[in-house]
């Protein structure tokens, strides 16, 4: 399990922040102990919202903030449209203009929770600029913000008489300074950064640390309050260091993710005000101001009737995605299931460990290792890669057909009738030899990398024949973007294999130094999966990740992306003496059930597992191959498990508490994962979940 994957406690919290909104909008203890309401409502409760744009910061990844800032966006105009005929009933259009108009969509939202969202887009805009600058830099400007923000909320009431001119100005644009531009990017910020550091926190240290901030921030609260100081009460000093000490806090509390958490503490977010407005109207039967002296009630009805309409949304809103599965994954035959998050995590552990300043140059050839080469490529895409291999100008030239962007590096052969497809589609060709370099001259302006033979022995040019590698620097109509080799013995740090690997990159270094004292600085790489993993610290501009993107290496931080399931066509009885399948190999011992399924050969299950040498999972049990693997149809014994036509079998992946992977099939099939998973037949269709 993956640090992110421990950090349950941000889900957890989550939904103590959402409750404590709701606390804000109804103030529970108003009529019970004013003072006691102000500690919740103006104190505890400040913390939620903070918490909120620290955990967003967390997650989002300010390089690429285009996927983050299109789902608010989408959110925020979709909450807007459910609002608006309660924002008309409210007032909220009175004396309209485009101007207020304008005002509430960018700064204010047109309900009053809502501002949150706008808050979250603008303050998501400002960190990515300011992820550009040193942390230094950045803190300092995020720092100056809030400071301005302070000014203008909690102080307020200090504010000297030039700068209430200038605050009055600001109010004529926005209602408050607690918006995106003062008080969000602070915390989005700093949950970035903490990420970022990837620190370890001493549970017990930081909850000193917490309750000593959190007692000055009480202080600071109550003397503003006191003195009548706050225009209004979003932004404290001390509010800063505590929720730095309380993120830390939770964050060294390491249980696993609730995702389901997070979706009801969302949508509690979202529909807490619907319900106040239900219930106050309800409460209209009864009395015009049944609430007034019975807040505390409003609080709990409303938390309740939350947290059952958000537990609905989300039970609906996952059948709606189970549902839309099911019509792209068809029931009838095999499909790949390919788990979107975890080739996130993936990419991001990748990246946790690659050389300062590399790039991600992940191998999508053999459609992504069976993966589906447009479907990893276009996420991949909106996680920031800018680089891609592939093994031929046809798989170039998909990604290309399918939006697919930056640069794409074909590490193969491309035969002459197929150069128009390399300048068409935007490609860079490999130069295989120096014959063919003299050969893709002569056609035309190609973007080229130079394969360079350290030790491989299959492709490129002899790392001793630097003058030819120089000739073709020289030839006027290619564009050498890059050199690389492949390493053939990084799979192992075995004494022999690390003295070859570290011989082949010396061997390729020597030929990058010999071209830059002439004045070419081409894009270098080396390392691939098992490069990265076992010599990261031999650099490069690009890692040619592959099997590792993937998932199918034995290391903990990286899990398997794929999926790859069948339906159960048929069971039936087999009886002592009987034969399975072809070839009279395989034959029951004692009276059996069996049951085919809707995968073969044909699909990529290896004939080599048949008789018995690999299981499928059905039901979270093991069921083994029985008789020959046939071209379309798997026979597998499951006398002990309970099956039905149409159920689920799991040739890769989980099952209860069971899991096939990859790497296992591998084995018994005497290969590589990596051989399993590129021949997967495009007759198993692939889909996201």
């Amino acid at each position: 399990m993956t640090e992110n994957e421990k950090s349950g406690m941000f889900d957890l919290f989550r939904l103590i922040a959402a409750i404590l909104v709701i606390s804000i909008h109804t103030s529970p203890l108003e009529t019970i102990n004013p003072y006691a309401d102000i500690f919740l409502t103006r104190i505890i409760a400040r913390t939620a919202v903070p918490f909120f744009f620290m955990v967003t910061g967390f997650y989002t990844n300010f390089e690429q903030p285009k996927k983050a800032l299109l789902k608010l966006t989408k959110m925020y105009l979709a909450v807007t449209l459910l609002y608006l005929p309660f924002s008309i009933y409210s007032g909220y259009f009175s004396g309209f203009s485009l101007g207020k108009a304008l005002k509430m969509l960018i700064f204010d939202g047109y309900y009053y929770h809502l501002w949150y969202f706008p808050a979250c887009i603008t303050g998501i805009l400002l960190v990515h600029f300011l992820e550009k600058l040193s942390a230094k830099k950045a803190f300092v400007i995020a720092i100056i913000l809030y400071i301005i923000g302070i000014f203008g909320d909690s102080y307020y009431g200090i504010t000297i008489v030039p700068l209430k001119i200038f605050y009055n100005i600001l109010f004529g644009i926005f209602s408050y300074t607690r918006n995106g531009l003062f008080f969000a990017p602070i915390f989005l910020l700093m949950g970035s950064k903490l990420k970022k550091a990837n620190m370890k926190f001493d549970s017990k240290k930081v909850a000193v640390a917490v309750e000593i901030f959190f007692v000055i921030m009480t202080a600071e609260a109550f003397l503003l309050k006191g003195f009548n100081i706050p225009r209004h009460d979003s932004m404290y000093v001390f509010l800063v260091p505590t929720m730095l000490f309380l993120f830390a806090f939770l964050s060294s509390i390491k249980i696993p993710q609730k995702p389901i958490l997070r979706k009801i503490s969302m949508w509690i977010y979202i529909i807490h005000p619907l319900i106040i407005i239900v219930l106050r109207g309800i409460s209209k039967i009864f009395s015009e101001n049944f609430f007034e002296k019975r807040e505390l009630l409003l609080f709990v009805l409303t938390t309740i009737f939350s947290g059952f309409f958000s537990i609905f949304a989300v039970i609906v809103t996952r059948k709606s995605r189970n549902l839309h599965n099911a019509l792209h994954c068809p029931t009838a035959r095999a499909w790949a299931e390919i788990d979107v998050n975890a080739l996130r995590k993936n990419v991001e552990y990748l990246r946790s460990i690659s050389p300062k300043n590399s790039e991600l140059m992940p191998a999508v050839k053999a459609n992504a290792y069976g993966h589906g080469a447009v479907l990893i490529s276009r996420e991949l895409n909106k996680m920031g890669v800018k680089a891609f291999c592939v093994a031929s100008a046809d798989e170039g030239a998909e990604l290309r057909k399918h939006g697919i962007r930056g640069e794409i590096l074909i590490l193969g052969y491309t035969h002459p009738a197929q150069f128009p497809l390399l300048r068409f589609f935007r490609l860079s060709q490999t130069i295989v030899s120096y014959e063919y370099a003299k050969l893709i001259n002569r056609y035309g302006k190609i973007h080229c990398h130079i394969g360079i033979d350290t030790g491989m022995r299959r492709l490129g040019i002899r790392s001793d024949e630097e003058g030819k590698i120089q000739r073709i620097f020289e030839m006027p109509n290619l564009y050498i973007d890059g050199i690389f080799t492949h390493l053939s013995a990084d799979e192992t740090t075995l004494p022999s294999d690390k003295s070859f690997t570290e011989r082949q990159a010396e061997s390729f270094f020597n030929i990058a130094e010999s071209l830059a004292e002439n004045g070419y600085y081409p894009k270098v790489h080396l390392l691939s999966s098992f490069g990265l993993l076992n010599y990261a610290h031999l650099g490069g501009d690009y890692i040619r990740a592959g099997i590792a993107l993937y998932g199918c290496v034995v290391n903990a931080n990286l899990l398997p992306v794929m999926s790859l399931k069948t339906r159960v066509t048929s069971v039936r009885n087999v009886y002592k003496g009987e034969t399975i399948g072809y070839g009279l190999t395989s034959e029951a011992y004692e009276d059996m059930r069996v049951a085919a399924l809707a995968i073969g050969y044909a699909d990529g299950l290896p004939r080599a597992l048949s008789d018995g040498k690999c299981h499928v999972l059905i039901s979270g049990k093991r069921a083994p191959i029985v008789g020959k693997i046939c071209m379309d149809q798997t026979i597998v014994d499951v006398t002990n498990i309970e099956v039905r036509e149409g159920d689920i079998a799991v040739i890769i992946g989980n099952s209860g508490d069971e899991m096939i992977t990859a790497n296992e099939i591998a084995a018994r099939a005497d290969t590589i994962p990596n051989e399993i998973l590129s021949r997967i037949s495009s007759r198993v269709v692939i889909c996201a979940k």
